[in-house]
């Protein structure tokens, strides 16, 4: 399941559901990813997330396909949140199932990876300083090359 989206989400009933009785699944990998109160300036007193729904629909799902062609995977969930959101904020849930831990845990780990650096999304931090649009990271294009590595 893929979903972006401007509401909050409880990553235990998103897990919950995920799960919803199956006793196929050995292994269940989350990652929540939060607004922080600092950044590119200190002091972020909020963050707005734009795009454009189609195109990051698209997007997000060929990259759980991609996930899904490298991995045996039972279920995958992904949510981002849009619009205007606060530090301590849930801004992003990556649940990934599977029989085996070690596949789950690669899994999630490619997938936030690759939304780092492929999913389109625009950030805008709001400080007390201004406003300012969030550069990509070299850290984050950096930690996306290294599943090139691996694939050979």
């Amino acid at each position: 399941m893929i979903r972006v989206q401007e509401e909050p989400f409880d990553a235990g009933l998103e897990q919950q559901a995920l799960l919803g009785g199956r006793t196929d699944i050995g292994a269940v990998v989350a990652f929540t990813g939060l607004v922080r109160d600092f950044n590119e300036r200190p002091e972020v007193t909020a963050l707005t997330l734009e795009h454009y729904p189609g195109m990051t629909q698209a997007s997000l799902r060929q990259i759980v396909d991609e996930a899904s062609a490298r991995w045996s995977l039972d279920d995958v969930t992904l949510i981002h949140r849009v619009g205007r959101l606060c530090p301590g904020d849930p801004i992003v849930l990556v649940v990934v199932a599977s029989a085996h831990r070690r596949a789950a845990f690669e899994a999630c780990d490619f997938l936030m990876d690759h939304l780092k650096t492929r999913a389109p999304f625009w950030k805008k931090e709001h400080t007390a300083s201004g406003d300012y649009w969030v550069s990509e990271r070299h850290q984050d294009q950096q930690d996306a090359r290294r599943w090139e590595a691996s694939e050979s």
